[in-house]
């Protein structure tokens, strides 16, 4: 069967078709096959009108409860031309996939992409390659430095480590941990219920680290999301550590 899996955005949106199974295989609980050593980050490009989205989608949640790793999803709004805006798509997620789109020198950006680690981008229908990307990155790093929550004063502490060629910026991504539910009511995905998982909300750049212990104030939050941090290459996208509360 042959799904409409991915759009690129740029001058003029091009389809790209995506082979995949008819068969929507049912999410498992625990899909790595082995424990991170250090926490691996996994950044899921998706939007409510792709349709063979729903498939990564499920692949992300079945990553959300394996130990070790921190997946997040970005809504995506260039999909929406069709007649359905993403209800949590922002531009801001968009710069961060053009980023990626650069760092890792990547023809263009589309939906579904999933970005291991800021190392490596696999197609998001392709459940086995994913897996195996988040396996690969579960013993990648070396020596990263460590990220400690305040208890109290809303800040986030970054250890001592080595600084990569032009530097390192951390972030904040905040977002609503656990799983929501969309109703679609128009593109390819029209009448049906979309399940997605720890749905960004917000990505704030909090400063620059350069190798010594340093201190950062973390962004205003209610009650009911998460943050992770994560501590990022600028000139290759690498993450050289995260973590999340």
């Amino acid at each position: 069967m042959i799904r409409r899996g991915c759009i690129t955005a740029g001058a003029g949106a091009l389809a790209l078709a995506l082979t995949a199974s008819s068969a929507a295989q049912p999410a498992r609980s625990s899909p790595l096959s082995v424990t991170p050593v250090e926490t691996v980050v996994v950044e899921l490009f998706t939007a409510q009108g792709c349709g063979s989205c729903p498939e990564a989608d499920r692949t992300v949640e079945a990553l959300a409860e394996a130990p070790g790793v921190i997946a997040l999803t970005y809504g995506v709004d260039y999909w929406d031309y069709q007649g359905w805006a993403d209800t949590f798509a922002r531009p801001e997620f968009v710069e961060r996939q053009r980023a990626y789109q650069q760092a890792l020198q990547l023809r263009g950006v589309y939906t579904p992409q999933i970005v291991v680690d800021g190392r490596r981008a696999v197609s998001g229908v392709d459940a086995g390659a994913v897996e195996a990307a988040v396996e690969a990155a579960a013993v990648h790093r070396e020596f990263p430095p460590e990220i400690e929550f305040r208890e109290t004063g809303g800040h986030v502490g970054v250890g001592s480590g080595r600084v990569p060629e032009g530097g390192a910026e951390v972030w904040a991504v905040v977002y609503r941990p656990g799983a929501q539910t969309v109703e679609v009511g128009a593109g390819d995905n029209r009448g049906r219920e979309l399940r997605q998982v720890n749905v960004v909300q917000a990505l704030e750049p909090l400063g620059t680290w350069r190798g010594r212990p340093t201190l950062f104030a973390l962004p205003e939050t209610g009650p009911d999301v998460a943050v992770a941090v994560l501590v990022q290459s600028r000139a290759d996208g690498r993450i050289l550590a995260a973590a999340a509360r």
